[in-house]
């Protein structure tokens, strides 16, 4: 399963061409690909009409959709920060941390177009999905 985090599916929502984007494109109708609660409240708050919220609400909820807020998962996304933190690095949002931690707790690859994310992968294992580069 690869997980789409917000930043490639804004992306998409606006006609930006990048090779998440691309890569997406290409793997929605071969690959497991799925979202979690959180990117999907992203997601929608950032379209710009009632129809296109309609449209890409529909669209999105095609896809699997994981809670990403359970106790559990907040617990580990604060010692993640921290062991990040100790480190010298500083993730800016919480809801990236909890995607990153989620990914990682599940085994599950992520797309993404964040710097945020590459503390994740550089010192906690996070999986990320490079596109067009062997993934």
């Amino acid at each position: 399963m690869v997980i789409v985090d917000s930043s490639v599916w804004i992306d998409a929502l606006r006609g930006v061409a990048n090779p998440q984007t691309l890569w997406l494109t290409f793997a929605i109708p071969q690959a497991e690909v799925g979202l979690t609660s959180l990117i999907l409240c992203e997601v929608l708050q950032g379209v710009r009409s009632r129809t296109q919220l309609k449209g890409f609400q529909r669209d999105l909820l095609e896809l699997p959709v994981y809670e990403a807020a359970s106790k559990e998962l907040a617990i580990q996304s604060a010692k993640n920060y921290l062991r990040l933190r100790a480190l010298g690095m500083t993730v800016r949002s919480t809801i990236n941390c909890m995607t990153a931690t989620f990914c990682i707790e599940s085994g599950f690859g992520l797309l993404h177009h964040d710097r945020d994310y590459d503390p994740f992968k550089d010192h906690l294992g996070l999986q990320v999905v490079e596109p067009f580069a062997g993934n």
